[in-house]
């Protein structure tokens, strides 16, 4: 990952950790349904959150693909550089 990428991803993880059962520390490899209990109303809202603060439009034909923390930063990095084309 470069510079770039590791502080998007350390910003969705610092996004996500609201979402966190527990407070349990999140990595890139948990996987947002399974290990953060994410379910369809929270993924909304956390869509909300994250267009907010990237100041972008995220498209729900994307959310089938991402699995991970890891997949959900790499997605935002894609619409932010499709955005700035």
């Amino acid at each position: 990952m470069t510079q770039d990428s590791d502080v998007l991803l350390s910003q969705v993880i610092d996004i996500l950790s609201d979402f966190s059962p527990d407070n349990t520390p999140i990595t890139k490899t948990h996987h947002l349904m399974n290990d953060l209990e994410l379910d369809s109303v929270k993924v909304m809202e956390l869509m909300m959150i994250l267009e907010d603060h990237f100041d972008l439009s995220i498209p729900l034909n994307i959310l089938p693909n991402v699995n991970t923390v890891a997949d959900l930063a790499n997605e935002i990095a894609n619409l932010e550089q499709q955005a700035a084309q």
